[in-house]
């Protein structure tokens, strides 16, 4: 049997992206096997499992560009993985076996392990500047693919430019799921706010939402995606203008489409997907991630769709409010021709290794 090989992980960020191929993947109606690496506790092994003929766990440890005590204790997690990855794979015909990361660093052991036991291997990159698990993965990569063709200076070699797989509900006008718990999208009396920190949540944009909720829901139905480890806290505020979620996965792009106001962070399939939407948003990139990704990101939307971008530094001397009405007064630009729909090409690059 043909077995598809996915692994990635940490965030919904690497997660999402995967699960929308392997959707495409199934719709093909091939008789493929469709195998996912992951790890234990991570945000893939809680929405995978279900999506997939086999959920297969390893161990995992982040590495890190700074001396620290943790990269001591993960290199020996990163080692397991890498004997776990290398055993389990020795079951599968590299004939009939490709690999496909789309990052985190549980991916980097699978990827490895890939190579040494003779698979096909791509790597998708979703950011604008890559990371860097998917930076040691493409050394032992045959394709490293890239959402953004400015992202192809900084792969030798063996990039191509194939663009985000977008999910196909954002190329149409119907709502999919329309009821949230309590709020029905389709008899909601007032505007909609949509506010995501991703999908592990965001201290610094649940608290500043916390300060001004009250204000917010006098002009809007809110949905805030909080993440899990916020939601005790936050789901006391629920109500008929207010709801708390610890993660979406099913309706995300129903709730982008509906959204007058989106406040969201700036990874880059938040970003891809409202620029296919052709929806301005506002934009608070993450700090600390990786070469400031988050915040060439929001640029790149910043650019093509007239979205509004506020680093969080600068959001300490500004109100919500404020952002919200910068976001009304900014030029809507409309979709450009900047971001690439990669989905059709990544499922068929997958399929041609199979044939």
């Amino acid at each position: 049997m043909k077995t598809i090989i996915f692994t990635g992980g940490g965030s919904g960020g690497h997660v999402i992206p995967a699960l929308t191929i392997i959707q495409k993947l199934k719709e093909s109606k091939k008789n493929y096997q469709i195998v996912y690496f992951g790890s234990y506790k991570g945000i893939e092994s809680t929405i995978v499992p279900e999506q997939v003929d086999r959920y297969i766990g390893i161990s995992t440890g982040k590495i890190r560009r700074y001396l620290s005590f943790e990269n001591v204790k993960d290199i020996f997690k990163i080692g397991l993985g890498l004997i776990q990855s290398f055993i389990k794979l020795l079951s599968y015909s590299s004939k009939d076996t490709v690999i496909f990361s789309t990052g985190g660093f549980v991916s980097v052991p699978v990827v490895i392990a890939g190579k040494i036991t003779g698979k096909k291997v791509y790597v998708h990159e979703q950011t604008t500047r890559m990371g860097l698990a998917n930076k040691v993965s493409s050394y032992f990569a045959n394709k490293v693919f890239v959402s953004f063709e400015e992202s192809l200076k900084f792969i030798k070699g063996n990039a191509f430019y194939s663009g985000y797989p977008v999910r196909s509900e954002c190329f149409d006008h119907q709502l999919r799921v329309k009821t949230f718990k309590h709020i029905d999208l389709s008899t909601i009396d007032k505007p909609l706010f949509f506010i995501t920190g991703g999908g592990n949540g965001s201290l610094l944009i649940n608290e500043r939402i916390k300060e001004v909720l009250d204000e917010l829901k006098e002009q809007y139905v809110v949905i805030h995606q909080v993440g899990k480890n916020f939601l005790k806290e936050y789901e006391s505020f629920n109500d008929e203008s207010y709801l708390a979620l610890d993660f979406v996965q099913e309706g995300m792009i129903d709730l982008f489409k509906k959204a007058e106001v989106i406040l969201s962070r700036a990874g880059a399939g938040t970003v891809c997907e409202l620029m296919a939407l052709k929806k301005k948003s506002i934009f608070i990139p993450l700090k600390i991630a990786q070469k400031n990704e988050q915040y060439h990101n929001a640029m790149a939307a910043k650019e093509l769709c007239g979205s509004v971008v506020c680093t969080e530094d600068e959001l300490q001397n500004k109100s919500l409010t404020a952002l919200i009405e910068e976001l009304k007064v900014s030029q809507d630009k409309g979709y450009g021709s900047g971001v690439k729909d990669g989905l059709e090409y990544l499922k068929n690059e997958i399929e041609a290794v199979l044939e």
